[in-house]
């Protein structure tokens, strides 16, 4: 028992010490614009940072982070297929003021991917602007020419964990995304979007407030009826 017990006290004891290492080493290797690796950046704004442990990031000198942004651990932040690949806009991903970019999320821009000020991801988002197509039906689809097309986020906006966006998403200012949800088009300001794929479950009225579903005057503008 005497063995044990030393052996137990002497595992909690290391334990706590790499706990502690750990969680310093974390906050040593976090990135804040006065870092000289923050310059590599086409932007990194006053009082950002990019906590570590630092996902993949690449191609920095399109990558734009706005003032007093926090992009947590493990989050990928990428411009095109490889670190020297040139691209055709510039930044190619542009993150707002104070915004929150949850632990584990991927951005990865090749076109252009826009989110404004004040957006607030949970863990595990994806946001891209570019998707691999399928014309050709014996081929293999992962080899195949991909498609690109923008990708703006409105300012105020929530992405729930496991959010994905797709491709040509354009989302209103203030809007909710749910949890899980796949998300491809344009949405207006101040909804609620949800599911797979993804459609309004709730939009705001200013005479009557949260009501279920979309509203459909918004729908007939878009369509111009």
């Amino acid at each position: 028992m005497t063995q044990v017990s030393a052996r137990l006290r002497f595992r909690r004891f290391l334990g706590s010490r790499v706990r502690s290492w750990r969680r310093y080493l974390n906050d040593v290797a976090t990135v804040g614009n006065d870092d000289a690796y923050s310059k590599e950046f086409y932007y990194f704004g006053a009082r950002a940072a990019l906590m570590a442990p630092l996902g993949v990031i690449y191609n920095e000198r399109y990558l734009s982070i706005g003032d007093g942004t926090l992009i947590g651990p493990n989050v990928c932040l990428s411009a095109g297929m490889n670190g020297d690949q040139a691209m055709l806009a510039t930044p190619t991903v542009s993150i707002g003021r104070t915004c929150v970019i949850g632990r584990g999320s991927h951005i990865i821009g090749h076109w252009s991917i826009e989110l404004g000020d004040e957006i607030q991801t949970g863990p595990y988002v994806y946001i891209t602007d570019q998707n691999h197509s399928y014309e050709a039906v014996d081929e293999p689809v992962g080899w195949q020419r991909p498609n690109e097309a923008a990708v703006k986020i409105g300012s105020g906006s929530w992405l729930g964990a496991n959010v994905v966006i797709l491709p040509g998403t354009t989302l209103g200012k203030n809007t909710t995304v749910a949890a899980g949800a796949v998300v491809r088009g344009t949405f207006p300001d101040h909804v609620v979007v949800g599911g797979v794929p993804a459609k309004v479950l709730r939009h705001f009225s200013a005479t009557e407030g949260w009501v279920a579903g979309p509203d459909v005057r918004d729908i007939r503008e878009r369509e111009g009826a």
